[in-house]
């Protein structure tokens, strides 16, 4: 069986090739519903059906043995929910007929747990995130004393889609501000497409502050699960390989795809 990797765009792509850097001697399958970016603006609802969608696609089509939704507003609207309904009712089939059951991993709770290792924190994210206010609630569950400032950054996904770190940096300046007279500790990027900005956001923080990345975070968090989890761990297939599917692809997710990747970079293939 292999892992799964889905997000709304090609910010999952900058988790993938972290994963895969750190456990380069498993089978990977990224999905991306590149036809359907952004999700940060769609309903629970839509969230939800889309996402449940691409778990299906993964579990049945590609053989998926665990997927991780590398999408923070999939992970704030959805994860619950695809759990809760979704994954039992799949496993409990998968029951009848003697087979092992899968699992769906998110990367909110994970960049939650390294949040709470600091008093004041601010979150970048979309709408749709912000708006649930999972981050803070989840950073709550670990340590009530945090104290979580938001800031929703809508035009960073389709900058980063596009390839423009240029015409990105009077938008991280604006969304950054408001964190700027805060005292924070730590400014955490609530989107996977957000570490594609890196570099610029460090930049424009004081070195005070630290950036939680979730390119950092979630391969060792994801490492650390498959550890505690040998009978997951154990089915995995090991033979390094990675597939890229998107439901549309155009020449700029081209272009960005051969400059993540460089020589390595897997054929995309068009759902």
């Amino acid at each position: 069986m292999k892992i799964g990797i889905f997000d709304s765009g090609l910010g999952g792509l900058i988790i993938a090739k972290a994963i895969k850097k750190a456990m380069p001697e498993y089978d990977y399958v990224y999905l991306g519903d590149t036809k359907r970016v952004p999700y940060g603006n769609r309903s629970h609802e839509a969230v939800f059906e889309f996402t449940k969608e691409a778990m299906n696609y993964l579990f049945k089509k590609e053989n998926c043995g665990i997927i991780i939704i590398a999408c923070n507003t999939a992970s704030a609207r959805a994860l619950r929910r695809i759990q809760q309904e979704y994954l039992v009712e799949y496993n409990n089939t998968r029951h009848l007929m003697g087979e092992p059951e899968r699992n769906i991993l998110g990367v909110l709770v994970p960049t939650a747990e390294e949040c709470a290792k600091y008093g004041r924190v601010g979150v970048l994210g979309t709408l749709g995130t912000i708006s649930s206010n999972t981050f803070p609630s989840e950073i709550k569950k670990l340590n009530s004393k945090t104290i979580v400032f938001q800031n929703p950054a809508p035009m960073l996904v389709p900058l980063a889609e596009a390839g423009e770190k240029i015409m990105a940096k009077p938008f991280l300046q604006k969304y950054l501000k408001p964190f700027m007279n805060k005292k924070l500790e730590a400014v955490a990027l609530g989107c996977t497409h957000y570490p594609f900005f890196k570099t610029e956001i460090k930049k424009m923080l004081p070195k005070s502050i630290k950036l939680i990345s979730q390119d950092e975070i979630v391969p060792k968090k994801f490492k650390d699960y498959l550890v505690r989890h040998g009978d997951i761990e154990k089915r995995l297939a090991k033979k390094g390989t990675i597939k890229i599917l998107l439901t549309d692809i155009t020449p700029n997710i081209t272009k960005l795809s051969q400059k993540w990747f460089g020589k390595t970079k897997p054929e995309l293939i068009r759902l």
